[in-house]
């Protein structure tokens, strides 16, 4: 992994999030609570305001989702089925409510911690199949409902950074794991990557 030169800035998020997210294939997710753990993105889905019928903002501002309407370059969390966290980068204009999903990461810097973080129950856990989904990478990575609307453009805690790494080639497809707007290709991976999530 080549030395990070610092986070993204808030203008990188100031557009659609369809148009955001394919830009962050390749970046990394950095965590440093004391313990540093990354991984490079590999896997994200796009969520749009009100006219896209699968996202969290679609209906307006909740207290759910009141972080997805906030500046660009906030991270928005959630909770899925009273059990996992989930985290979005904020897009847009502040009040628009768009932000992108990050589904998968390959670990890149802190594996065992991030092992050992996902290892509480006692299960083994295999390298590519560590951060191979959206719930799984939070909990990899120590973020969880209390990192809701923290900034990623100022590099305290957690960040977003560019290295300068490219993928040889992204996939372009419908999102996964919902009901609603499945018709829409806003999601993004790496092709060949053992690290993307399953359908």
């Amino acid at each position: 992994m080549a030395k990070p030169a610092g986070p993204l800035p808030p203008g990188f998020y100031e557009r659609s999030a369809p148009e955001v997210a394919p830009d962050l294939v390749g970046k990394l997710l950095v965590h440093d609570d004391g313990t540093i753990r990354a991984g490079r993105i590999v896997e994200v889905e796009a969520y749009s305001g009100s006219g896209d019928p699968a996202a969290h903002s679609r209906s307006g501002p909740t207290a759910r989702n009141a972080s997805m309407f906030g500046p660009p370059g906030r991270l928005y969390v959630y909770l899925i089925y009273g059990l996992h966290w989930c985290a979005n980068a904020v897009c847009g204009p502040a009040g628009v409510g768009d932000a992108v999903l990050l589904r998968a990461l390959e670990p890149a810097r802190g594996v065992e911690a991030m092992t050992a973080h996902r290892s509480r129950s006692g299960r083994s856990i295999g390298c590519e199949d560590l951060c191979s989904g959206p719930a799984k990478l939070t909990e990899a990575l120590a973020v969880d409902g209390t990192h809701d609307g923290c900034d990623l453009t100022t590099g305290d805690g957690l960040a977003i950074v560019d290295d300068g790494w490219l993928p040889d080639g992204l996939v372009n497809t419908t999102r996964i794991g919902i009901s609603r707007g499945t018709d829409l290709r806003w999601r993004w991976y790496v092709d060949g990557n053992p690290h993307v999530s399953r359908r």
